[in-house]
């Protein structure tokens, strides 16, 4: 698999990461550890993963997987949205949600258009017009030493502060304290590298604001968005298939004309689920060719699938007509937030 730099870390890894939102989620411990297993077999060396994933065991996960390998890896962590608190009701939960999840995996996205907090999830309702009161330099040490036993490792690769507005960061006075904490995070080798891992949304506005926080900005990036311009930080995307793709596959079954017009411009057949799914996430790494491209799965199938996504040349030109359909004749599918 190709090797890039990673951000401004200093060091390399893959083109692939693995998202690490599933591990712990609707995964048990072996099946997540058996994930990713899977993902570093076939070719994977950036591993991304946050305080709060899977119920606050994805980090444990992960570092019990890192003993073997960490030397060879790199990982992402993030700060700003606590784990869950584990008490018996929030325990119980779990128990409850993970095979229900693993069952019918499209009710967590129905799931967070309710007002119904999900305890131990990220389902519980968010209002981000008030400041996050977690981004402070105190709470930013205690998160880092946290993760770094957690993880059991001493240093961390990429530190990201997770859903993080411009509103945040502005909206107390002191922030340099935070930055200052940051900064000497990475003077102390406890990190390698910080940014912003947000909702593309508010990436313009932190980038213009608060450049500083900003060395390295991670944010979704599918067919259904435009081409970024050139950037002075480095980008990590996420999301190219998520559920963009089978709303994508619903609308081209219902549209055979489209899909037949589609197909041979595009110069593949875009009535097939899986050729569909690698031209979609080849177009993420050629539209990106600087960028990390995070992807998620609960089947080693497709892990498979999407190395051999990233490494068929083949498929570049196809997936940039693909993209350049998007852009042309913006397809009334609703390009749902995660």
């Amino acid at each position: 698999m190709e090797i890039i730099p990673f951000a401004n870390t200093g060091r390399q890894t893959t083109r692939l990461g693995f998202g690490g939102s599933g591990i712990m989620g609707a995964l048990d411990r072996r099946q997540s550890l058996s994930m990713l297993r899977a993902a570093y077999d076939a070719g994977v060396r950036h591993f991304d993963t946050a305080p709060m994933y899977g119920y606050g065991e994805a980090e444990s996960c992960l570092g019990e997987f890192l003993r073997e390998v960490r030397g060879q890896v790199t990982i992402t962590t993030k700060f700003g949205i606590p784990p869950p608190d584990s008490n018996a009701v929030t325990r119980l939960a779990r128990v409850v949600a993970r095979p229900v999840l693993q069952t019918f995996p499209g009710l967590k996205q129905v799931l967070r258009k309710t007002v119904i907090p999900i305890p131990g999830t990220s389902l519980s309702p968010v209002t981000p017009s008030e400041p996050n009161p977690i981004f402070t330099a105190r709470q930013a040490r205690e998160s880092l030493e946290a993760s770094l036993a957690t993880l059991g490792t001493d240093h961390i690769d990429l530190w990201l502060l997770h859903e993080v507005t411009a509103q945040d960061l502005t909206a107390r006075d002191g922030n340099h304290e935070l930055l200052r904490v940051m900064e000497d995070a990475v003077r102390d080798g406890k990190i390698g590298a910080f940014g912003a891992g947000s909702h593309r949304d508010q990436i313009p506005e932190l980038v213009r604001t608060q450049p500083d926080f900003c060395r390295v900005a991670q944010f979704e990036w599918s067919v259904f968005d435009p081409a970024i311009p050139d950037t002075p930080y480095p980008r990590i995307h996420h999301r190219a298939l998520s559920q963009h793709l089978p709303l994508l596959v619903a609308w081209l079954q219902a549209s055979p004309a489209t899909c037949l017009r589609w197909s041979i411009e595009v110069g593949a057949d875009l009535a097939n689920a899986r050729v569909l799914a690698q031209l979609m996430l080849k177009a993420a790494l050629v539209m990106n060719p600087a960028s990390v491209i995070l992807f998620s799965s609960k089947r080693p199938e497709h892990i498979l699938a999407n190395i051999d996504a990233a490494e068929d040349t083949t498929l570049d030109q196809p997936a940039r007509r693909l993209h350049a359909l998007f852009q042309r004749e913006r397809p009334p599918i609703p390009a749902l937030g995660a």
